[in-house]
Protein backbone atom coordinates (compact mmCIF):
# COMPACT_ATOMS: atom_id res chain seq x y z
CA UNK A 1 0.00 0.00 0.00
CA UNK A 2 2.22 2.31 -0.92
CA UNK A 3 1.90 6.49 -0.96
CA UNK A 4 2.23 7.85 -4.41
CA UNK A 5 2.74 11.20 -6.24
CA UNK A 6 -0.41 12.25 -8.35
CA UNK A 7 -0.48 14.84 -10.61
CA UNK A 8 -3.60 16.83 -11.29
CA UNK A 9 -3.68 18.92 -14.52
CA UNK A 10 -5.84 21.82 -14.99
CA UNK A 11 -7.65 22.20 -17.90
CA UNK A 12 -10.14 24.31 -19.94
CA UNK A 13 -13.22 21.98 -20.66
CA UNK A 14 -12.64 21.32 -24.75
CA UNK A 15 -12.40 18.11 -26.96
CA UNK A 16 -8.32 17.14 -27.65
CA UNK A 17 -6.68 18.75 -24.65
CA UNK A 18 -7.24 15.04 -22.82
CA UNK A 19 -5.81 13.15 -25.74
CA UNK A 20 -3.04 16.03 -25.73
CA UNK A 21 -1.99 15.24 -22.30
CA UNK A 22 -1.91 11.28 -22.70
CA UNK A 23 -0.16 12.01 -25.88
CA UNK A 24 2.90 14.65 -24.07
CA UNK A 25 2.92 11.10 -22.10
CA UNK A 26 3.63 8.26 -23.71
CA UNK A 27 5.34 9.97 -26.62
CA UNK A 28 7.87 9.37 -23.70
CA UNK A 29 7.19 5.98 -22.47
CA UNK A 30 5.54 7.33 -19.19
CA UNK A 31 2.56 4.95 -18.46
CA UNK A 32 -0.84 5.81 -17.14
CA UNK A 33 -1.47 3.79 -13.43
CA UNK A 34 -4.59 5.40 -12.55
CA UNK A 35 -6.85 8.45 -14.60
CA UNK A 36 -9.62 10.46 -13.35
CA UNK A 37 -11.10 13.15 -14.90
CA UNK A 38 -13.79 15.78 -13.02
CA UNK A 39 -15.31 18.52 -15.32
CA UNK A 40 -17.25 21.80 -14.40
CA UNK A 41 -19.09 23.97 -17.06
CA UNK A 42 -16.16 25.34 -18.70
CA UNK A 43 -12.64 23.45 -16.62
CA UNK A 44 -11.56 20.25 -16.32
CA UNK A 45 -9.02 18.39 -13.52
CA UNK A 46 -7.36 15.50 -14.75
CA UNK A 47 -5.64 13.80 -12.21
CA UNK A 48 -2.96 11.16 -12.65
CA UNK A 49 -1.04 8.41 -11.33
CA UNK A 50 2.28 7.79 -13.30
CA UNK A 51 5.15 5.20 -13.46
CA UNK A 52 7.30 8.14 -13.52
CA UNK A 53 5.34 11.35 -11.99
CA UNK A 54 8.65 13.94 -11.86
CA UNK A 55 9.24 12.54 -15.73
CA UNK A 56 5.58 13.69 -16.22
CA UNK A 57 5.63 16.26 -14.76
CA UNK A 58 8.29 18.30 -16.35
CA UNK A 59 6.68 17.21 -19.50
CA UNK A 60 3.73 18.40 -19.01
CA UNK A 61 5.09 21.80 -17.43
CA UNK A 62 7.14 22.03 -20.60
CA UNK A 63 4.00 22.05 -22.73
CA UNK A 64 2.57 24.70 -20.69
CA UNK A 65 -0.18 22.92 -18.23
CA UNK A 66 -0.65 24.00 -15.20
CA UNK A 67 0.31 20.67 -12.34
CA UNK A 68 0.20 20.25 -9.05
CA UNK A 69 1.07 17.53 -7.13
CA UNK A 70 -0.49 15.37 -4.14
CA UNK A 71 0.28 12.86 -2.45
CA UNK A 72 -2.21 9.67 -2.39
CA UNK A 73 -2.58 6.39 -0.68
CA UNK A 74 -3.16 3.77 -3.71
CA UNK A 75 -4.46 0.39 -2.42
CA UNK A 76 -5.22 -2.88 -4.09
CA UNK A 77 -8.32 -4.50 -2.32
CA UNK A 78 -10.37 -7.62 -3.55
CA UNK A 79 -13.07 -7.07 -5.89
CA UNK A 80 -15.77 -7.74 -4.02
CA UNK A 81 -18.78 -5.91 -2.26
CA UNK A 82 -18.55 -3.99 1.12
CA UNK A 83 -14.58 -3.36 0.49
CA UNK A 84 -15.03 0.40 -0.26
CA UNK A 85 -17.41 0.89 2.73
CA UNK A 86 -15.00 -0.88 5.19
CA UNK A 87 -12.24 1.56 4.00
CA UNK A 88 -13.82 4.17 4.43
CA UNK A 89 -15.35 3.26 7.74
CA UNK A 90 -11.94 2.63 8.44
CA UNK A 91 -10.52 6.09 8.05
CA UNK A 92 -13.98 7.51 9.38
CA UNK A 93 -12.94 5.93 12.91
CA UNK A 94 -9.92 7.01 12.57
CA UNK A 95 -10.90 10.41 12.45
CA UNK A 96 -9.50 10.59 8.76
CA UNK A 97 -11.06 12.49 5.91
CA UNK A 98 -11.35 10.98 2.36
CA UNK A 99 -10.84 14.24 0.04
CA UNK A 100 -11.60 12.59 -2.64
CA UNK A 101 -11.41 8.91 -4.22
CA UNK A 102 -11.18 7.18 -7.53
CA UNK A 103 -11.26 3.26 -8.04
CA UNK A 104 -11.46 0.21 -10.73
CA UNK A 105 -11.90 -3.29 -11.40
CA UNK A 106 -13.39 -5.38 -14.15
CA UNK A 107 -16.84 -7.17 -13.57
CA UNK A 108 -14.67 -10.46 -14.06
CA UNK A 109 -11.61 -9.46 -12.15
CA UNK A 110 -10.49 -10.11 -8.63
CA UNK A 111 -9.25 -7.55 -7.70
CA UNK A 112 -9.03 -3.54 -7.92
CA UNK A 113 -7.26 -0.92 -7.18
CA UNK A 114 -8.26 2.32 -5.04
CA UNK A 115 -6.74 6.11 -4.70
CA UNK A 116 -7.27 7.90 -2.06
CA UNK A 117 -6.80 11.25 -0.95
CA UNK A 118 -6.48 12.62 2.31
CA UNK A 119 -4.95 15.56 4.06
CA UNK A 120 -2.99 12.92 6.42
CA UNK A 121 -1.56 10.21 3.72
CA UNK A 122 0.86 8.97 6.16
CA UNK A 123 -1.60 8.16 9.19
CA UNK A 124 -4.21 7.07 6.71
CA UNK A 125 -1.75 4.58 5.62
CA UNK A 126 -0.39 3.73 8.58
CA UNK A 127 -4.28 3.22 9.63
CA UNK A 128 -4.97 1.06 6.77
CA UNK A 129 -1.24 -1.07 7.31
CA UNK A 130 -3.75 -2.38 10.17
CA UNK A 131 -6.84 -3.72 8.32
CA UNK A 132 -7.20 -6.54 6.15
CA UNK A 133 -8.63 -5.64 3.03
CA UNK A 134 -8.68 -9.04 1.39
Amino acid sequence: MPIHKQLSVFLANRPGLLARVCSVLSESNVNVLALSVHDTVDTAVVRLVLDDPMKGLLLLEREDFHVTEQEVVVLGVDNRPGILARIAQHLGRADINIEYAYCTAGKNQTSGCIVLKTGEPERALECLREFEFG
